[in-house]
């Protein structure tokens, strides 16, 4: 997307460039976060793995991202989106490099464990990009932000083996590519300090009042959001039981057992500091000006579960299942699964200019709906098939998915400001909750129950979508002094 595209809609220099600031390190942070799944081979090698040992690497890749997309939302609504990102790229660095230099397997599923943060990056830049850009735009910077840092995984795939291979040689040769990637990271995370501002020049950085929780505006919500993050537990829950069973083994029954006491401890310990933040207002609810509609968070969250959830778990499943209804080859079954992640850079932008173009709630339906019709199509692909209108069929139905994360996003920051971040994390950490859902069902169904699921989950979601309440008018920050700022929503 050209800066020129932006001007047309009277969009400062000042924040095309935050946004290319913002996109290229979240492009950055997933291609370190997706590092490992291409260099496979070498890795496998190196350590002589199992493929079930392979698989708990993925595992883990995925786990602690669900409650590091909370945490950072929390650090980036009360710290400030510049000093946050900078943080995490330059953490993230430190990261790699124990991956790359780990030495037995053990070392190696730690710090891919710790990778989920790196998969938390996401969530600052969409606070970033909401404070740069007006709501007339924003799903657009969004929609850009959102499909240009998702191609990191497919940068990932097209890059790392050949500078394994060829670049650097030798058995160690994916150490290198995954050292080079952490150096990239750390001084960027310095160049980002350096270049990226929180707000524009003479703008209100919102901050919430507490910290620990979401800041909800009556007793009814506060009960919604209690039961909006049981989910969230749950899939930690399974995730643990995957990592538990004989095909994987890295957790034995009596740890897998103290994991899921712990969960439990956690999730009343997390109410406790929601209660906590919440408690003075539950009685009598926040003054209408100042409050919003936590059904909002709610309807996105399930919205994100059904787009890039299922997105996350077709990207891993689609290559295997053109090799085997096709008989192709590997590489030839990689590539062509592939096109399902490269319609990122169209899709997400797409979804996001619809949006502010045609309205959140519309956008929203229309995309839901697409991707509901993609998913059914795709459950009837076979042998019969031929493979162009097969590939076809998946590009089509990834075009809908895709747009649908971008017009989640489009609306996102326009629910409240002060808690954009926590939002973000809430609604990205429901995308990773999708993904372990949906590969779960995946592990128990063939293929096309497999697209069917998804169908009925994109359904329901349509249904729920209807609720959704179009951003209209103004929303209501508080200043410190009292003094109440109007921000444009519409």
């Amino acid at each position: 997307m050209s800066d020129s595209n932006f001007n047309v809609l009277n969009v400062s220099d000042h924040s095309i460039r935050t946004l290319h600031v913002a996109w290229f390190a979240f492009f950055l942070t997933f291609v370190m976060w997706f590092s490992h799944a291409p260099l496979k081979p070498f890795i496998m090698e190196a350590f002589d793995m199992t493929n079930a040992q392979w698989k708990a690497l993925l595992i883990l890749n995925v786990a602690l991202t669900i409650p590091a997309r909370i945490i950072v939302g929390m650090m980036v609504d009360k710290l400030g989106p510049r000093l946050v990102y900078s943080f995490l790229l330059m953490a993230a660095a430190f990261i790699s490099w124990g991956f790359a230099f780990a030495q037995s397997y053990e070392q190696l599923a730690l710090f891919r464990f710790l990778s989920g943060f790196i998969g938390a990056g996401f969530v600052i830049g969409i606070r970033l990009v909401g404070e740069w850009f007006p709501a007339k735009t924003v799903g657009l910077a969004e929609g850009v932000y959102g499909g240009w840092g998702n191609f990191g995984s497919t940068a990932a795939a097209w890059t790392l083996p050949t500078a394994a291979a060829y670049l650097y040689g030798g058995d160690d040769g994916w150490r290198y590519a995954i050292t080079t990637l952490g150096v990239i990271s750390f001084i960027y995370g310095l160049i980002f300090y350096r270049v990226a501002r929180n707000t524009p020049k003479g703008s209100t950085y919102f901050k919430p009042k507490k910290a620990g929780g979401l800041e909800v505006s009556n007793k009814r919500d506060f009960y919604l959001y209690i039961a909006m993050n049981v989910p969230m537990y749950i899939a930690l829950a399974v995730l643990t039981w995957k990592l538990s069973t004989p095909a994987v083994g890295l957790l034995t029954s009596t740890y897998a057992t103290l994991m899921w006491a712990i969960l439990v401890v956690l999730f009343f310990y997390q109410t406790y500091h929601i209660y906590a933040v919440n408690k003075d207002h539950l009685q009598d609810g926040l003054p209408e000006y100042d409050a919003y509609k936590f059904k909002q968070v709610a309807i996105l969250d399930w919205s994100y579960f059904v787009t890039f959830g299922s997105e996350l778990a077709v990207v891993s499943m689609l290559p295997a299942f053109f090799m085997e209804t096709f008989d192709l080859t590997p590489v030839m079954a990689g590539m062509l699964g592939g096109a399902f992640a490269v319609m990122n850079l169209v899709a997400r932008p797409s979804g996001g200019y619809l949006s502010d173009k045609f309205g959140r709630k519309k956008t929203l339906t229309i995309l839901v709906g697409g991707q509901t019709i993609g998913y059914l199509v795709l459950s009837t692909v076979n042998s019969t098939w031929m493979v162009p209108f097969a590939v076809i069929a998946v590009m089509c139905c990834s075009f809908f998915v895709q747009a649908g994360e971008g017009a989640v996003f489009a609306m996102v920051p326009l629910v409240k400001r002060r808690m954009t971040g926590q939002i973000a994390g809430m609604v990205g950490a429901y995308g990773n909750v999708g993904g372990v859902t949906f590969l779960t069902v995946y592990s128990f169904v063939d293929a096309s129950t497999f697209f069917m699921v998804i169908a009925g989950a994109a359904v329901a979601c349509l249904a729920m979508v209807q609720f959704i309440e179009e951003p209209e008018g103004h929303m209501h920050e508080v200043l410190p002094d009292g003094t109440v700022q109007l921000i444009e929503v519409s």
